[in-house]
């Protein structure tokens, strides 16, 4: 009796290290980037979620919590969600980019215009950031987007051009000039990222990818 007992215990106590190892932050939060990137949104954010509750000091760079609270509709969670990366990384277009599509979701783009981060895109050097960002402003154009994307010659640079174009788009209720942009984003020759997982899951959740 004793000896099952302890052989019962023991096993109880080994098995607590692979629980603890499951419930780690950054596992949850590389699971949750696999659960999107497998178009289980619900899952991701939940995995998101759970990551913020045990380690609350990680809870401002979880960005891609962000985007899964705009792909579940939770637009306002999503604008919470950007303002608070923000904090720890002020320079990120892209971050003012997906704030202002929450908000436009739920507010209109003009508000979306007046609420948008502010951001020195001289800190962002990528191609085409900072059209991008004036793009959103209001104070540039799509065809200043593109162009910079195509002087800048590179795959990554027209995946980050369509698919910044495709996301304002939807936003503006141009559904046929959001699809193609997005179509074009997603089957772009650039490295893996999960940006581009980003828009073939946009592509998917639509049902534009058939």
């Amino acid at each position: 009796m004793r000896t099952l007992l302890f052989t019962f215990l023991l096993a109880i106590i080994m098995a607590f290290p692979a629980v603890a190892r499951s419930e780690d932050a950054r596992d949850l939060v590389s699971r949750g980037m696999e659960k999107f990137r497998a178009n289980d949104v619900a899952g991701s954010l939940a995995d998101f979620d759970r990551a913020a509750q045990l380690e609350p000091k990680s809870a401002p760079q979880l960005w891609q919590r962000g985007i899964s609270d705009y792909y579940a509709g939770k637009f306002r969670e999503g604008r919470q969600q950007f303002e608070l990366h923000q904090t720890v990384n002020p320079h990120d277009v892209e971050n003012a980019a997906w704030h202002f599509l929450c908000v436009a979701r739920v507010d209109g783009l003009a508000a979306a215009k007046k609420s948008l981060l502010k951001i020195e895109t001289t800190r962002d050097p990528r191609v085409p950031m900072a059209e991008i960002y004036a793009f959103y402003a209001g104070r540039g154009s799509k065809d200043s987007v593109l162009q910079a994307a195509a002087k800048e010659a590179t795959p990554e640079a027209a995946m980050y051009a369509d698919l910044y174009l495709g996301l304002y788009y939807e936003a503006a209720g141009e559904k046929d000039q959001a699809r193609a942009f997005l179509r074009k984003s997603a089957a772009a020759a650039a490295p893996a990222s999960y940006m581009q997982d980003v828009a073939k899951v946009h592509l998917r959740q639509r049902h534009w990818d058939r």
